[in-house]
């Protein structure tokens, strides 16, 4: 096996932060966290948004920016930018407080539309205009 020197310290802190098999998502973008363009702390955690969630997709259609990068649950997005924060935390050697505190600047998806439902006293009185046809 090769020795220390041979794989880069943020990747192998990425590696045993997100270690498990259902982890590797999480930690591919905590490695590019760890690889990401920009000479600042502030740069790299915007590169994260970027990886993870959209710009608006139609042009002046700011709704757009709802949908996200990462498909599934609306949570994989939000993991995802946590796990590539935590790259840039060890990129930049920032204490995993103030990692675990950032939050993305995006705005939350707005909430599913209601909808609505006949009440039941609607449904017998529609129940009560239609014919018996029993014998």
């Amino acid at each position: 096996m090769f020795s220390g020197e041979w794989t880069p310290p943020c990747g192998s802190c990425c590696t045993k932060k997100y270690a498990t098999l259902v982890q590797i998502p999480w930690r591919v973008f905590c490695k590019k966290g760890c690889t990401a363009d920009g000479d600042t702390w502030d740069e790299c955690i915007g590169k994260c948004t970027e990886i993870c969630y959209k710009d608006p997709v139609l042009e002046d259609r700011q709704w757009s920016a709802y949908i996200d990068r990462s498909p599934g649950e609306d949570s994989y997005s939000l993991e995802c930018f946590n796990a590539c924060v935590s790259g840039c935390g060890f990129r930049f050697d920032i204490p995993v407080e103030k990692v675990e505190e950032i939050k993305p600047d995006r705005p939350s998806k707005p909430p599913p539309p209601e909808i609505k439902r006949a009440t039941s006293s609607d449904s017998t009185k529609r129940g009560e205009d239609v014919p018996c046809t029993s014998a």
